[in-house]
């Protein structure tokens, strides 16, 4: 038994299933399970049954969940130990970066660590906030950038590198002007924004919270360009960053309604718990140095 197949052991029991755990992985199905049965075989031990709904622990290997746990973080802190010692950092760095994330930061990150650990391979992957942050949890990825519309996770260690605002937009001549905004004229109007998941969708959320209205009809688009385009087109108003906000006003497309009193945070996050990887502590340090204090 490896630590390849305790950490196998470990990714089917929190995914419930061969088949998402073989993606995290990168791992064929057969290898999973192949993975798995060396486990049982030398344990004699059973630790899955499968069901209709994947692959659930049995009684013993719910006992032996958190053993493999705890060997899994003992063979990191071996791993992180053995670089220290030998004073120099390699490995890879497993970097995410939200689509609608500050590229400037990641461009930043990247030359500046490529300079100070040229040993240390990077792999960067680009994918939505929520994509950046469910593979963060789950351990598919080191680090990453996302956008924060609130509070991070407690479970992560964050710092921020930038912020924006977002503006409720509308294409010229759509919305009568008045001060203050008819908030219930507008929730007449199709709306065009992310999934509430997404930064842009829970400022969206928000503030029809805070103006008590629900838009009769919304329409869920994941990429900005799109989303300008459909107000430009006279679709219907929407939410854009204020850098595109203003940008589309120059050029006549967009109205500016409304500025969301909040905020937008972009971190750049890993889990707490790997606190000490030299990696990653070298990494935040980076950027800790070139954000604003």
């Amino acid at each position: 038994m490896d630590i390849y197949q305790l950490k196998t052991f470990v990714t089917v029991a929190r995914e419930g299933s061969i088949t998402r755990a073989s993606e995290l992985l990168h791992l064929s199905q057969p290898a999973v399970s192949a993975h798995i049965k060396a486990i049982e075989d030398t344990l004699g031990l059973s630790l899955f049954e499968r069901t209709p709904r994947g692959m659930s622990l049995t009684p013993e290997g719910q006992r032996l969940l958190a053993r493999a746990q705890q060997t899994l973080v003992a063979h990191q802190a071996l791993l992180e130990e053995a670089t220290r010692i030998k004073g120099r950092l390699t490995g890879t760095l497993r970097l995410g970066a939200g689509s609608n994330s500050d590229d400037g930061a990641t461009g930043r990150l990247l030359t500046t660590f490529s300079a100070r650990c040229p040993e240390v391979e990077v792999v960067l992957r680009h994918g939505t906030s929520l994509d950046i942050l469910q593979s963060i949890r789950n351990g598919s990825l080191d680090a990453g950038f996302y956008n924060e519309a609130g509070e991070p996770d407690a479970a992560l260690s964050a710092v921020e590198v930038s912020r924006f605002g977002i503006h409720v937009v509308a294409p010229p001549r759509l919305v009568a002007a008045s001060q203050p905004l008819d908030w219930s004229a507008l929730a007449d109007l199709p709306w065009i924004y992310p999934a509430s998941s997404a930064c842009c969708g829970r400022v969206a959320e928000s503030l029809f919270m805070a103006h008590q209205i629900r838009p009769r009809r919304i329409i869920s688009v994941d990429r900005e360009s799109v989303t300008r385009t459909l107000i430009a087109s006279g679709t219907g108003v929407g939410l854009l960053h204020t850098d595109t906000a203003k940008e589309a006003r120059a050029r006549g497309e967009v109205e500016l309604l409304f500025e969301a009193p909040t905020p937008v945070r972009v971190l750049f996050a890993h889990l707490a718990s790997r606190a000490h990887d030299p990696v990653l502590a070298m990494a935040a340090s980076i950027l800790r140095e070139a954000s604003p204090s």
